[in-house]
């Protein structure tokens, strides 16, 4: 706001022959407020203390308003709810603005959270992988999430199981190996929880001693590590990809049953986790992968571990077919009326 006292300087120097600009440049102000002052009369009219006011600015419309409805619903039923899932979701009801509006509005309404201040310790290509399993809530009951990530891509894999058991443990592992084309030198497991074997529950650590893990490992030629010695430098490489599945993938998603739950998980993996930019290596972690890490890797077992002791995994999607039952030989009630007058 301009009051009084730029008002009579502007008027003494333009009297004494100054331009336009230089006073302008003399009072800190535009060259525009210059010339509106003396286009209006304002140097006219008697001056005051009266502060020069504009008007405020219109309201642009942009066209994420029009969707602002389904935005805010979607956050308050899922919070964590991804804003290039909502991009799609509103470019499925019409929108065809920019992804930049729609991000600015979600930041809006949904602050970001806090930079985790902890640096990560990097490995090198085809070095170590990290696995993790999480729980998830289906209407048709709980199911568990194992998750591998490569640690210097950051490439992940990602399918759904009934049980938290050991032989389901190496059945996924087996079907990572497949997928990332070969196997890592060390499997890092970040404080891998009730996974069970003949009751007894194991953690990360204990894996290093339970002998049937060890012959697992030996048949693929990896070696076993616990996090919790080096967590304060691993922490995150597979905690931080499981509550990305949860926000990305699983939040407001709907699933008709096991089998459609991991031929989703598969999509998804494909279309939208391993080709997004990430946001600690900067780059797609496909792109990486193949360019540094797949060569790398160590080859894969000529053929599936057989475990001697443990009963092997169901997929997810498979119920266990009921036992047969013995056959009844039906019979008349005549036969019967004749064994019995037999007997008597």
């Amino acid at each position: 706001m301009h009051g009084r006292e730029q008002r009579v300087l502007l008027r003494h120097y333009l009297e004494q022959g100054l331009s336009k600009a230089e006073v302008a440049a003399r009072l800190g102000i535009s060259r525009r407020t210059v010339y509106y002052w003396v286009n209006s009369g304002q140097l006219e009219r008697e001056l005051d203390d009266e502060p020069l006011r504009y008007k405020p600015r219109p309201v642009v419309t942009r066209k994420v308003d029009a969707f602002r409805g389904i935005v805010e619903t979607r956050l308050s039923e899922y919070p964590k709810l991804s804003a290039v899932r909502l991009f799609d979701e509103i470019k499925a009801a019409g929108y065809d603005g920019g992804y930049t509006q729609l991000k600015e509005f979600v930041r809006q309404v949904r602050p970001t959270p806090p930079v985790d201040p902890v640096v990560r310790f990097e490995t090198a290509p085809g070095h170590q992988a990290q696995v993790d399993f999480a729980e998830f809530r289906l209407p048709w009951g709980k199911r568990y999430a194992l998750v591998v990530v490569l640690g210097y891509s950051r490439l992940l894999w990602l399918q759904f199981f009934r049980r938290q058991t050991m032989a389901v443990l190496m059945r996924g592992l087996e079907e990572a190996f497949e997928f990332f084309g070969g196997v890592t030198s060390e499997l890092l497991f970040d404080q891998l929880k009730a996974v069970i074997i003949d009751d007894e529950r194991l953690d990360g650590g204990r894996l290093l001693e339970n002998a049937e893990f060890l012959r697992f490992a030996a048949h693929w030629g990896f070696r076993i590590r616990a996090c919790r010695p080096y967590r304060a430098r691993t922490k995150g490489k597979v905690e931080r990809p499981i509550s990305y599945v949860r926000q990305s993938f699983f939040y407001g998603r709907s699933f008709l049953n096991d089998d459609d739950l991991n031929a989703q998980a598969l999509s998804w993996m494909a279309r939208t986790a391993n080709v997004r930019l990430h946001r600690t290596i900067l780059e797609a972690p496909q792109d990486r992968f193949e360019r540094d890490e797949r060569g790398l890797l160590e080859p894969l077992a000529l053929q599936p571990y057989r475990s001697l002791v443990l009963e092997p995994a169901r997929p997810a999607g498979r119920l266990r077919l009921p036992q047969a039952l013995p056959s009844v030989e039906r019979r008349s009630l005549a036969v019967y009326e004749q064994i019995a007058g037999g007997i008597a």
